[in-house]
């Protein structure tokens, strides 16, 4: 059990954290024809919009209210409405999500009221989907902003009549935000595997894989569509992953009646036991050979890394549901963990198998790691890795200093092996092995007891 110790610092220094908006604009990125629409001032959307096109390496579809000092203060009901109908007018989108920003929830702009206002002023709207949620970016963070985006999808999208049939083979996916689009790929493959057919709301690695569209359309390239939401409803079951979705998942249970199954982490290997087992006890079938052949792959790369790995000191930094994925599976080769920092708050966090864990920023992640053989965050980490002087391994959002960010697998047999012998190799980089001019530092106990033996003579 870790202790969750929250900074005290007057001011944030090289923050670790993103903001609730961003998250929300995310979670609506994965879905089919969607526009994203933050509720604020211009600077709250391009700083976003400049953020996910670093990462992703891939056009953004990101729109802004534009509110203005005047519009603040008077409402911005006009913003929205105007908003909207150009957005519909221009780019034709199957749905518009609309995030809160700081400013206007400080203002107190009723979202929920404009959205509906819209709707009886516009009955020509009726065919687009309109979602809209609180992320107020003073409070919270990334995480937070995802969790919201998707539990408002399910409340005003997903029927509320519990249907009188459901099929049995159909299962929901709620994924975390700290799922990339391969990570989606590989557990969409798993599953699959099965006999079972996921659907995964949001789905990334439909419009965020990279692929090139035969033409171009100012919306999202793919992703789940507002009907594969309604769908939601008929499932047999439901796959939670992150303790960041239990909401989400509960709001569907309430809202249709799908029993669900949360996951705090689908990495490492007792973790990956438990979705296997869980899959087969679903669909009534056995394991498929090629799973068992992952496994037993993955047990040998535990004990092949575990001698680089084990006994050595990590720095990590991340949001609470991945902080709680690399964690738990670098404890299970060995590792040490020094120094643990995340950005918000989750029940997670007092799981994690570590000492304590700082709520703070990169400021503290490096305070805690000046013993660290190894410093592991995303790109914002890499001056604090400078100055320790250790391998800087990138994982989370934003990766704007290396290629192939959405394609990183870490979940599954096969996604944990390759993250172990990627962090393995690193340390084994590091290694000095001693030279003649430094082996004195290197051994100083040995040194000293050569340097005391008197001198032989050579007679």
């Amino acid at each position: 059990m870790a202790q969750v110790v929250k900074s005290a610092k007057a001011c944030t220094v090289n923050p670790l954290k993103m903001s609730q908006p961003i998250g929300g604009a995310l979670a609506f990125m994965g879905m089919r024809g969607a526009m994203p629409l933050l509720h604020g001032s211009q600077g709250c959307t391009s700083f976003g919009l400049v953020l996910f096109v670093r990462h992703f390496r891939e056009a953004i579809p990101l729109q802004t209210t534009a509110m203005s000092e005047v519009a603040t203060v008077l409402g911005g009901y006009e913003n929205v409405e105007q908003a909207v109908l150009n957005i519909v007018k221009k780019t034709s989108p199957e749905i518009i999500g609309i995030c809160s920003t700081g400013v206007t929830e400080v203002k107190g702009d009723d979202l929920k009221g404009f959205v509906a206002t819209i709707r009886q002023r516009h009955p020509e709207l009726a065919n687009v989907a309109i979602v809209q949620c609180s992320t107020p970016d003073f409070a919270g963070a990334f995480e937070d902003g995802w969790t919201k985006a998707v539990t408002a999808l399910i409340e005003q999208v997903v029927p509320e009549v519990e249907p009188v049939r459901r099929d049995a083979t159909r299962v929901n996916v709620l994924p975390g935000c700290h799922l990339t689009p391969g990570d989606i790929d590989e557990l969409r493959d798993m599953i699959e595997a099965f006999g079972l057919a996921p659907n995964f709301v949001p789905d990334l690695s439909g419009s965020l894989d990279g692929h090139i569209p035969e033409d171009f359309t100012p919306t999202t390239l793919g992703g789940a569509g507002c009907e594969e939401v309604r769908a939601m409803a008929t499932a047999g079951a439901t796959i939670a992953i992150g303790a960041q979705m239990r909401g989400p998942a509960e709001a569907l249970e309430k809202r249709a009646g799908v029993p669900f199954r949360l996951f705090e982490r689908v990495s490492g290997l007792s973790a990956c036991d438990e979705l296997i087992m869980h899959l087969a006890q679903l669909s009534g079938r056995e394991v498929p050979v090629k799973y068992r052949r992952q496994r037993g792959q993955l047990v040998d790369a535990m004990l092949d890394a575990h001698f680089h790995i084990g006994g050595r000191k990590f720095a990590i930094g991340a949001e609470p549901d991945l902080l709680f994925a690399l964690v738990s599976t670098l404890r299970e080769v060995g590792a040490e963990i020094v120094s643990a920092v995340t950005t918000t708050s989750s029940p997670v966090l007092e799981k994690l198998p570590c000492e304590s864990v700082t709520i703070g920023d990169l400021e503290d992640l490096e305070a805690g790691a000046a013993d660290a053989d190894i410093l592991i965050t995303h790109s914002h980490g890499r001056q604090a890795a400078e100055r320790l002087h250790v391998p800087h391994y990138r994982i989370g959002i934003p990766m704007f200093d290396a290629l192939g960010a959405g394609h990183l697998v870490t979940v599954g047999y096969r996604g944990t092996r390759d993250m172990l012998f990627a962090i393995g190799n690193m340390l084994m980089q590091r290694h000095h092995e001693p030279s003649p001019d430094d082996w004195r530092d290197a051994w100083p106990d040995q040194a000293s007891e050569l340097s005391s033996e008197p001198r032989k003579e050579l007679v």
